[in-house]
């Protein structure tokens, strides 16, 4: 398995796995994807069904990291995937299933479920990548004798969850900027109230996409990146798309008797890294007929699936919702997919988003590649404040089960598209205690709240305030390293 940059930079080269693992962007400013996806033989598929949660991780990494011993990688994959680490189910009887499927019931002809996936140490589906990550990394930097330090930005669940996997691990730094006051009070709490000396917190006078550009700024910045060793761990990091790729084949295994089926998912999305995981999945041959990508008011993603326009949010027109993880008006990961979309072709991918930076988007509705998308099972939608209250609402109501605001963007628009006959699956993205002041609006009550979390909020807090300023981040990590 060889990597190239969705800019062309690594075509001609060799990266594996192990090389690009601890970094984020190609020298070139693009993001790494395999030179080809692997396919999934129908033999594969109908072994795969019935193992559990860690051996299908490692089936599923071993396609993509050929240079990890196989007997290395399947212990780093069952010392991951763990009832204990993933011990924050809702039911007793799921806690071995690590990402449970919970059938709501059958709408419009249509069999309707949300895959659990918020049963890690940080409660949102982050943890299903990043406790992967936090084990690879350590087992990369042992191996060869080296120090990480990680930047990273969160608009709210990336941060913690990277902080949780990455807190006391050998070797490693986290610096991770957040958006200052715009994340929800147990979201800053669970990042600000660790006090372990290899975890930093930065809170940024901005929004979650200056955050976004200070990281890139700083990865583009090759000689400050090679000094001082910097790695990432938000979605650009490939590794953590991977390991996200592993839950849509445990989701479609749930939902299904036999591999003739078809399945749809629906995927809350800001940075297009969830939701590109199930792009990845469907190139492998996962039989799914739709990914359903939504958005909530920055929904500069659904208007690109409806119109063809990619256009670029300034920070006025970025929204400060009550599903804070999606506001997001600058998708990162989404370059991975129209890298595939535009058959392949670096030289456009890199025109195309130089016009991102020069002219705030580009326009594919002229041209036959956005015809394509189609082909590529997506479809698209977006949610408001008054949307997901009513979904949370009729969902407790009708099925007796408590969500979070991301997740009931995904269940609004994922009702708009339900087709009969096809099961459709909801990717649930964090517990209701992370929005407790939404759900209280919605349900005039307290959400449930894990007992390792009761007086989180109370809890002694340390971070520091800095501009929006890449200057200022890389002058603080520079007197840290």
């Amino acid at each position: 398995m060889n990597y190239i940059s969705t800019r062309g930079a690594g075509i001609g080269e060799r990266h594996t796995f192990s090389d690009i693992l601890l970094g984020g962007l190609a020298k070139d400013g693009g993001l790494y994807l395999p030179n080809q996806y692997p396919r999934v033989s129908a033999d594969e598929l109908a072994h795969w069904r019935s193992l559990s949660y860690a051996d299908l991780a490692f089936e599923v990494l071993s396609k993509f990291s050929d240079d990890i011993p196989a007997e290395e990688l399947r212990s780093l994959t069952r010392k991951t995937y763990t009832a204990q680490i993933y011990s924050n189910v809702r039911h007793e009887e799921s806690a071995a299933q690590i990402t449970p499927l919970k059938t709501l019931g059958v709408e419009n002809g249509t069999t309707l479920s949300l895959l659990e996936l918020s049963n890690g140490p940080t409660l949102a589906f982050k943890d299903m990548a990043m406790q992967l990550l936090g084990n690879l990394f350590e087992y990369t930097l042992a191996k060869h004798g080296e120090t990480l330090n990680i930047l990273g930005a969160t608009s709210g669940d990336t941060g913690s969850a990277a902080e949780y996997a990455m807190r006391g691990k050998t070797g490693v730094r986290v610096f991770m900027l957040s958006p200052h006051k715009k994340m929800s009070a147990f979201q800053t709490a669970q990042m600000f109230s660790l006090q372990d000396p290899n975890i930093f917190n930065l809170a940024v006078e901005g929004n979650f996409d200056n955050c976004q550009d200070i990281v890139k700024a700083v990865s583009n910045d090759h000689a400050f990146k090679a000094a001082h060793k910097i790695g990432t761990v938000n979605s650009i990091n490939w590794a953590r798309v991977v390991a996200q790729v592993v839950y849509y084949f445990k989701g479609y295994f749930a939902a299904t008797k036999s591999n003739d089926e078809r399945v749809s998912f629906t995927v809350p999305s800001g940075n297009f890294g969830n939701v590109c995981a199930g792009h990845i999945a469907r190139m492998m041959g996962l039989p799914i007929e739709q990914l359903v990508v939504a958005t909530n008011e920055n929904d500069v993603l659904d208007e690109f699936f409806r119109t063809g326009i990619y256009r670029v949010r300034g920070a006025s027109e970025t929204y400060h919702t009550t599903s804070p993880s999606m506001d997001i008006s600058k998708a990162s990961n989404f370059e991975r997919f129209v890298f595939d979309l535009l058959g392949r072709d670096p030289a456009r991918v890199l025109q195309l988003f130089h016009d991102v930076e020069e002219k705030g988007g580009f326009d594919l509705a002229a041209s036959g590649d956005f015809a394509r998308v189609k082909e590529f099972g997506f479809v698209s939608g977006r949610s408001s404040h008054a949307d997901r209250v009513d979904a949370i609402r009729d969902v407790f109501e009708r099925y007796d089960t408590m969500i979070d605001t991301h997740t009931a963007d995904g269940l609004k628009v994922a009702r708009e598209n339900l087709q009969p006959g096809v099961p459709m699956i909801v990717l649930e993205t964090a517990q209701p205690i992370k929005f407790g002041e939404t759900i209280r609006e919605a349900l005039l009550r307290e959400p449930e709240r894990p007992a390792a979390f009761i007086g989180l909020e109370k809890l002694p807090q340390r971070f520091d305030i800095v501009p929006a300023d890449a200057s200022v981040v890389k002058a603080y990590i520079a007197e840290r390293t």
